[in-house]
């Protein structure tokens, strides 16, 4: 895409929106796409003269109907106003992703053609997205133009579409020219590191074979195995060995003089559905520096190897693998690295967006030469535009019904929880705070302060700190320390906090007066669905004391009833500010997350 603005044309590229559910280990990708949202004007920014990127902001559930409704509309609602502001229009679409998504994005663009860029096979990438598979193939038969990167794939998608053409992983061949004429170069983090160096560039993912990669270091204790990428999976398998060197992600500019600074390169793959549809990307880059490459028997590593003289040794065992090593560093003559170099040279991106440039315009073409009936079209565009009215309104009532009349919002809310038994501690901490979930100023505190004042009556605690900077006529902690007096509770006992305007600052204040006073163990008291943000808040600033989570037992605000005479029926289970109360926890959560606070 940054090739296509190059020449010329104008590109949105709209960022992974996901093919699974999100795991706790893709949080620091959240938050890298938080920032991303943050940097542009709704998550658009402009990123080089004619590329722009999209960052949206989506709920995490590809799959569910109901977030499939509410992500087509927060993407569709920014895309239609850039597209407008930038006179954006009868465009080329190009995806690498068929999720629903992909497709209510494609649906509503009068877009000239679409081409579906299949680069992996993403229903064997991971059970969770094995959904995945009919969104694709509605894509398929969509799609004017179907390009692959492995034979296995070209297999998968002429099924579904005769216009399939194979293009594999190319190389941006001019900038490892610039790496290979600088020999004398070698980047941070490899000086130190003894030669010969065994190469590795990628993600250090789930499909790499550590078991052969520990073998291979300890019968080679003299050469260093170094990988260059981000960690995404476990790799304490390898701890310990003392000729491994994980270097992590470095910047993209800098990788091919990592490469050029390798003896040999490698691409250590386990054999399994998911690999047996991958070309690697990194072949290509390795060769465009007339590196050898050594491979596990991967098909389209046999596939390169017939077209381009055997240039890549490929291991079927781990006794090949580990003999290949020392031939690979003994036969490297000049002859070898030319045709390597070439090799990559007819695989560079500039080549191969060319040959798919052709082909577009020629889709393109074609299409506009097709009979067109206005009357038919026109007749037809009206009976789509009823269908998708009657579908939406029922898409609509049955959200509706979903949201307000089942448990759901409460299921979905119940992370959020913390709930245990009071135990005695040096202080009972209460939190509050202006309008706070309840979107109405005065709310919340009154609950909170009369369960505080009873487990200070059953002795629980000899002191109680409250804490909010939250003025409406009377600053509320005020109000507070009124209301404990009425219930019994003495003024010797109570600390007023009065500077806090939101959960992290209650926190940090009242750390500093726990602080100063030497406690260490407490009681807090806030809203039952305020826990999981006060508790990632204290686990972050305040790791030294021990709070135990006592919410309000009962919440008029978050009251709702389940059940009558026990007999179940049909009523309204919560209402919209209950829902605001429960997203406004979320969001907190997520805002924190962009601010470092947790």
């Amino acid at each position: 895409m940054s090739t296509l603005a190059k020449n010329g044309n104008r590109v949105l590229f709209i960022e992974n929106t996901g093919v699974r559910a999100p795991r706790f280990r893709d949080m620091p990708r959240i938050k890298s796409r938080i920032k991303n949202w943050f940097r542009g004007i709704n998550g658009i920014r402009e990123q080089a003269q004619n590329l722009y990127i999209f960052s949206p902001l989506v709920l995490p559930f590809p799959y569910l109907r109901l977030a499939k409704w509410i992500n087509r509309h927060l993407t569709l609602s920014v895309l239609e106003k850039w597209t407008k502001v930038m006179h954006f229009t009868d465009p080329v679409v190009w995806t690498f992703l068929p999720t629903p998504l992909s497709l209510d994005i494609i649906d509503s663009l009068s877009a000239r053609i679409i081409i579906y860029y299949c680069i992996d096979s993403f229903q064997a990438s991971s059970e969770a997205a094995k959904k995945i598979k009919k969104s694709e193939e509605i894509l398929l038969r969509k799609a004017d133009l179907v390009f692959v990167t492995s034979r296995e794939l070209y297999d998968y998608c002429s099924r579904y579409n005769n216009k399939t053409y194979i293009f594999p992983f190319a190389v941006n061949f001019q900038e490892f020219e610039k790496a290979r004429a600088n020999k004398d170069y070698i980047p941070q983090g490899l000086k130190d590191i003894k030669k010969p160096v065994i190469g590795y560039i990628g993600g250090v993912h789930k499909w790499i074979d550590f078991a052969l990669v520990k073998k291979a270091a300890q019968y080679y204790p003299q050469y260093s195995f170094v990988f260059v990428g981000p960690a995404q999976t476990d790799v304490s398998s390898l701890s310990g060995i003392k000729n491994i060197y994980f270097l992590g992600q470095k910047d993209h500019r800098e990788i091919p003089y990592f490469i050029n600074n390798f003896d040999v390169c490698i691409i250590p793959y386990l054999l399994t559905e998911y690999t047996n549809n991958v070309y690697p990307a990194k072949l290509n880059e390795y060769h465009a520096l007339g590196k050898p490459v050594l491979s596990t028997n991967l098909p389209e590593i046999a596939n390169f190897n017939r077209e381009n003289h055997n240039l890549v040794s490929v291991a079927k065992n781990p006794s090949e693998f580990i003999e290949q090593i020392s031939l690979a560093l003994k036969n490297n003559s000049d002859t070898l690295i030319n045709q390597r170099i070439s090799s990559a040279k007819k695989n560079s991106w500039s080549n191969k967006i060319e040959e798919m440039a052709k082909l577009a315009e020629n889709a393109i073409e074609e299409k506009s030469k097709v009979a067109f009936d206005w009357q038919k079209s026109l007749s037809r565009l009206y009976r789509v535009a009823r269908r998708k009215t009657l579908k939406l309104a029922l898409v609509i009532l049955s959200a509706y019904l979903l949201v307000f009349y089942t448990p759901l919002i409460w299921f979905l809310a119940n992370p959020l929880k913390i709930v245990q038994e009071p135990q005695k501690a040096d202080c009972i901490v209460v939190f509050a705070g202006g309008v706070g979930e309840s979107g109405q100023p005065g709310q919340g505190y009154e609950e909170r302060v009369q369960y505080a004042a009873d487990l200070y009556k059953q002795g629980y605690a000899k002191n109680l700190i409250f804490s909010s900077g939250s003025t409406y006529v009377f600053a509320e902690t005020l109000i507070m320390k009124a209301l404990a007096l009425s219930l019994g509770v003495p003024e010797s006992a109570i600390i007023l906090e009065d500077k806090a305007s939101n959960t992290y600052e209650n926190v940090k204040f009242s750390r500093d007066i726990l602080h100063k006073n030497h406690w260490d163990k407490i009681l807090l008291v806030s809203s039952m669905y305020n826990m999981r943000r006060a508790s990632l808040v204290f686990n972050k600033i305040a790791g030294g004391i021990k709070v135990r989570y006592a919410p309000i037992p009962k919440s008029r605000f978050y009251s709702h009833q389940e059940t009558t005479s026990g007999i179940k029926i049909i009523h309204k289970q919560i209402s919209l500010r209950q829902i605001k109360g429960i997203f406004h926890e979320y969001l907190g959560i997520l805002y924190y997350l962009s601010k470092g606070w947790i």
